[in-house]
């Protein structure tokens, strides 16, 4: 039976910044750096992924990357991700990132039809889009031409892509933090149902 450690909040023990390599004592500095760091710091996928130094520093420019030069805004950004942490009920994604969108603008209503799966009538049209492309890419595994067709005539391409990419990322870190059974942060109660 694997044990969830206090210190990570799961089931890979803790790393010593002294125990790690050149790289991975770079990686360690950078995952702690207000500026380009994780937002939960080393308890998440930023503390996992640092037990391969060279994925954490690959992730973090990649998340980076998401953060400062995607055409992407703060509020899609953040649907696209509270979508994708549906999608894969990652109550800790989902715990990280739900605050932010409401911290970036993105409304109440939005927040509660993807927490819900809720209809997406009534919402703002971009936001419904997105929520419409993420629910259609994890349920049936790919898009049809109409959602395509209306995602890339709104993003456009490169948009697009960025778009899938960042989606793509987060369901690969909805992935890790299941495979490690990350518990969400003490005084955290779940948020979906």
């Amino acid at each position: 039976m694997s044990t969830i450690h206090p210190e990570t909040g799961c089931r890979l023990p803790p790393l010593k910044r002294d125990d790690l390599d050149d790289q991975g004592r770079a990686a360690y500095d950078r995952q702690l750096d207000p500026r380009h760091g994780s937002i939960v710091g080393l308890r998440g996928p930023t503390g996992i992924r640092l037990h391969s130094p060279a994925i954490a520093e690959n992730a973090q420019a990649l998340v980076q990357f998401f953060r400062t030069e995607t055409l992407l805004d703060p509020q899609a950004r953040e649907i696209a991700i509270i979508t994708t942490a549906r999608a894969h009920n990652s109550q800790f994604e989902w715990a990280a990132h739900a605050p932010l969108a409401a911290k970036v603008g993105v409304n109440d209503a939005t927040i509660d039809a993807v927490r819900h799966n809720r209809p997406l009538d009534g919402l703002p049209a971009r936001d419904a889009l997105i929520i419409a492309v993420g629910r259609e890419l994890f349920g049936a595994r790919k898009l049809s031409r109409d959602l395509y067709d209306k995602a890339r005539d709104h993003f456009g391409e490169r948009g697009l892509v960025e778009l899938i990419t960042l989606m793509a990322m987060y369901a690969g870190t909805a992935s890790l933090l299941a495979a490690f059974d990350m518990q969400l942060p003490d005084g955290v109660a779940p948020d979906l149902p």
